[in-house]
């Protein structure tokens, strides 16, 4: 087993350029890399490195909120050896691919499931995402024109940056699919004096927006909905999904397309913002089980195929991985800062959970597969669009 375990991190190490010390269960000490260690990682136990090997994401993961490894230095350039290729390939144990599937099954967003999949992650309450997010509450990538930015600007400068892709202006009607806390709806409001309407699964984003979409004024202009978005109805000009396509599930990629059309009126704008990658990939089971249950990360041919199917045309893709990686290093930042607060409201697996959740992502963002596209669109054929970026950054 230590064998294994030695040759597996010394190839990490190698493939990453990263130096690093491990603690073995034994009290054994070796040292990875030819310079100064940039973490300590120690496996408290041996059956935390045995699940290692055999569970990869979700055996490390799970043994790490358990208490049974410990990392000691920086985080992020340890989860780095994780979204490596070769730790991604493990192949898993007859047992965890029986786990995978389970928690694959019982996570599927049907009508039924998907609020529960939703409270799941997003009813933690709203007093702990304020500690960590930005005053907007927009828990989704920012957009940073200067690296000095702070999170509030930069989740502004993202709310201005898909405003101007796509045309908004006074009066238009806009449908906001996941609309969270309602950052992008207000915004817009404010801004380009739209009508607008959102939808959310989680009571309390539901509560939360619609209070201050009252306190701002701004009622007569747009309201947040209690509702699925199978179920949402209408027509509007523009279409906007932020941060929501992740959870929607691969079996329903589809039908969410299907909907983006029916809401959106012939020759209407519509901008999708999500995560995404080049190839297919399964959601790993940490992530499922713990954090988006029902999640499925879409391929970007996965996602033009299924619009094209729909008559939906893509007219621009952007890349804003390294946006997102920054966004979450400042929320780690933040979480971090009020650690203290969130250990008192849940405990310490809690804790541990959201720290691998925050640092991996961001990992997953600079070094491996994860990429965070905004994808615009029309309904069917549009020739009226502008024929350069220009509107967007002047």
């Amino acid at each position: 087993m230590k064998t294994t375990l030695k040759s597996l991190l010394n190839l990490l190490s190698n493939n990453n350029n990263i130096s690093f010390e491990v603690v073995f269960w034994d009290g054994e000490i070796i040292r990875m890399g030819p310079s100064n260690p940039e973490f300590i990682l120690k496996f408290v136990t041996k059956n935390a490195a045995k699940r290692t090997i055999n569970a990869g994401v979700l055996g490390f993961g799970e043994e790490y909120m358990a208490g049974n490894i410990t990392i000691e230095g920086n985080f992020r350039q340890l989860l780095r050896l994780g979204v490596d290729d070769y730790f991604q390939n493990l192949k898993p144990s007859l047992l965890t691919k029986l786990n995978t599937y389970l928690i694959y099954i019982g996570s599927l967003n049907t009508i039924r499931k998907s609020p529960k999949n939703i409270s799941y992650h997003y009813d933690r309450g709203n007093d702990f995402y304020k500690l960590w997010l930005d005053e907007s509450m927009t828990y989704s990538c920012a957009y940073y024109k200067n690296k000095n930015d702070t999170l509030e600007t930069a989740q502004s400068q993202k709310y201005e940056h898909i405003c101007r892709k796509l045309l908004l202006k006074e009066n238009d009607t806009l449908v906001d699919i996941g609309c969270g806390w309602g950052g992008m709806l207000i915004y817009a409001a404010k801004k380009y004096m739209i009508r607008g309407v959102g939808c959310t699964l989680s009571e309390p984003q539901y509560e939360y927006a619609n209070k201050k979409i009252n306190e701002m004024g701004l009622a007569d202009r747009v309201q947040v909905l209690l509702q699925d978005y199978r179920n949402v109805t209408g027509k509007y000009d523009k279409f906007v999904s932020i941060g929501m396509f992740e959870h929607v599930g691969k079996k329903f990629m589809p039908l969410f397309m299907e909907k983006a059309k029916s809401l959106l009126k012939l020759g209407g704008a519509g901008l999708l913002h999500t995560i995404g990658k080049e190839r297919q990939a399964p959601t790993n089971a940490w992530t499922r089980k713990y954090i988006f249950p029902g999640g499925y990360v879409p391929a970007l041919d996965e996602i033009i195929r299924a619009m094209g199917n729909t008559g939906l045309v893509p007219l621009d893709v952007e890349n804003l991985r390294v946006h997102y990686a920054k966004t979450l290093d400042e929320w780690s930042k933040r979480y971090e800062a009020n650690v203290d607060t969130i250990r008192k409201k849940f405990d310490e697996k809690f804790v541990r959970m959201w720290r691998f959740f925050l640092n991996g992502s961001s990992a997953g963002f600079l070094y491996g597969d994860t990429r965070l596209f905004q994808i615009l669109f029309s309904n069917g054929i549009n020739n009226d669009m502008p024929l350069t970026r220009d509107h967007i950054y002047k």
